[in-house]
């Protein structure tokens, strides 16, 4: 069984720099980490190689510093990793990004499955893994909470919805994205790091993929920041005094006034 997992480096933290000539991230100096949701979708992809058999590939777009998260990958038990990396895919916005993460995986050959996370801590769009899905030409299911069972090309799993859950079935070749219900991911083994610091990362660039330039990075991203700041934060408390009853009429008075009821 032929598993792809699309990674992605995000900062470890809320306090990031934004360029203001490109409104995009300034990740330098900034320490870095696997996105949280995609831990759990590589812990899932080892679970069911190392039940049913198969590989394991884990593919990010970066910069060359994202070697980090596929080596940390590796130390949790992938086989393959990919970076593709190339100053063209700067500025990527979810549709260039998954176009790019489609040719690398079409590079690769053949799979069976693809698992994401749900979405990324720095955009919390959640839409790379169903734009993935349409660009390679297959079905999608989201939200995935518990793989049940797989067999015959078929998988069976349990999605969180609104109001609880569903179990749904559908055939391979497939793109699922993943909750943190759905496993805990597991910490490196010593062995695994050895053998991660050893590794070789191997890089594509936008023409070792065969990528249009008009498809990828600012290019090809029909969304554009604007502008990025940080909202400003007002706070204004008032102490109402009285009776009860009075203080209940001065506050439902109030709340009208503010249109809250």
């Amino acid at each position: 069984m032929n598993i792809v997992v699309c990674i992605k480096q995000v900062p470890a933290t809320t306090k990031v720099k934004i360029d203001p000539e490109t409104n995009t991230l300034m990740r330098e100096g900034t320490e870095s980490i696997i996105n949280p949701f995609d831990t759990y979708a590589l812990e899932e992809a080892i679970r069911i190689k190392e039940k049913l058999g198969g590989k394991v590939t884990a593919v990010t777009m970066g910069p060359p510093q994202a070697e980090e998260a596929l080596r940390e990958a590796i130390a949790m038990g992938v086989d393959d990793v990919i970076l593709l990396s190339d100053r063209k895919f700067a500025g990527a916005d979810t549709l260039a990004t998954s176009y790019t993460l489609s040719k690398g995986i079409k590079k690769i050959g053949q799979f069976d499955l693809i698992i994401c996370g749900k979405q990324t801590a720095d955009g919390d769009t959640a839409q790379v893994g169903p734009e993935l899905a349409q660009k390679l030409g297959a079905s999608i299911v989201t939200y995935v909470s518990q793989i049940k069972n797989i067999e015959d090309g078929c998988i069976q799993f349990q999605r969180m919805i609104e109001d609880g859950y569903e179990v749904i079935e559908a055939e391979m070749p497939l793109v699922i994205t993943v909750v943190k219900e759905i496993s805990e991911p597991r910490v490196p083994s010593l062995r695994g790091m050895m053998r991660a610091k050893k590794a070789e990362i191997m890089t594509w660039s936008a023409k070792d993929i065969g990528a249009d330039d008009e498809k990828i990075g600012m290019s090809g991203s029909p969304t554009q920041v604007v502008r990025i700041f940080a909202p400003e934060v007002s706070k204004k408390g008032e102490i109402i005094e009285g009776e009860p009853i009075e203080i209940a009429e001065k506050l439902i008075s109030k709340l009208r006034e503010s249109k809250i009821i």
